[in-house]
């Protein structure tokens, strides 16, 4: 079966040269490759829309794609050709830093489906988005995750006169409210003791918690910080 459809895709592939090239055949690579960046922008907005940091770089997927699968398809063309975009491409330099991780990995995903289409491979298009979801899907789920993910930092600020007689009571309390914590540091500066710990699965409500850590009138600040946005739960 797998012969069969190799043969029919090799049958439909463009012939190798300038002068054998067909440019319908471009029209289809890129319409493919189009296609392929408009899922990937939309897989980009479904699972990382809600993140407070991006730069919905998602927007450029489309362009970006049909402009790589042209590139590609005019070195498979042109040898002198290809020497010479290589040579005017080196010039390009990217300003805007990257400020998400995950926008790296939709970069590689959309350039690779656009080099997919420009080889005219598009059986290896439906493996790469298949594998791409699946992954997306498993980190989603943080299957793999839980048991060493770390939700965020709590930092509580206290007299550092009443530390010694507080400090059991809070690590009580912390315990006590998460799945999971460990003390990072103890630190004492003018005054003021601060005790930091690092924590994961909040068993009640953020407000409960911060009540309860500031019973004590000797307890000065309580502060979250939280590794997700949109992780409180």
């Amino acid at each position: 079966m797998h012969r069969k459809i190799q043969m029919m895709l090799d049958s439909f592939s463009p012939s190798e040269g300038a002068e054998h090239f067909d440019p319908w055949w471009l029209l289809v690579a890129l319409l493919a490759s189009l296609a392929a960046s408009l899922v990937a922008s939309w897989l980009y907005s479904v699972f990382y829309e809600r993140r407070g940091t991006g730069s919905q770089i998602n927007r450029a997927f489309p362009l970006l794609g049909i402009s790589i699968t042209t590139l590609f398809v005019s070195v498979q063309v042109s040898l002198p050709l290809s020497l010479g975009l290589l040579g005017a491409l080196s010039i390009v330099r990217f300003r805007t830093p990257v400020k998400e991780p995950e926008e790296v990995g939709f970069i590689m995903l959309v350039i690779a489906a656009a080099i997919t289409c420009a080889t005219f491979r598009f059986e290896f298009l439906l493996i790469l988005y298949g594998v791409a979801v699946f992954a997306l899907l498993v980190f989603r789920s943080r299957v793999f995750f839980k048991q060493n993910a770390r939700d965020g930092l709590l930092i509580i600020a206290m007299q550092d006169d009443a530390a010694n007689e507080l400090l059991d009571p809070l690590n009580a309390k912390v315990r006590g409210a998460t799945r999971s914590c460990n003390m990072e540091s103890c630190t004492s500066r003018e005054g003021v003791a601060s005790v930091q710990y690092s924590y994961s699965g909040l068993k009640g409500s953020l407000a409960e918690f911060r009540t309860a850590l500031t019973s004590d009138p000797r307890v000065q600040t309580v502060n979250f910080l939280m590794n997700r946005p949109g992780n409180v739960t």
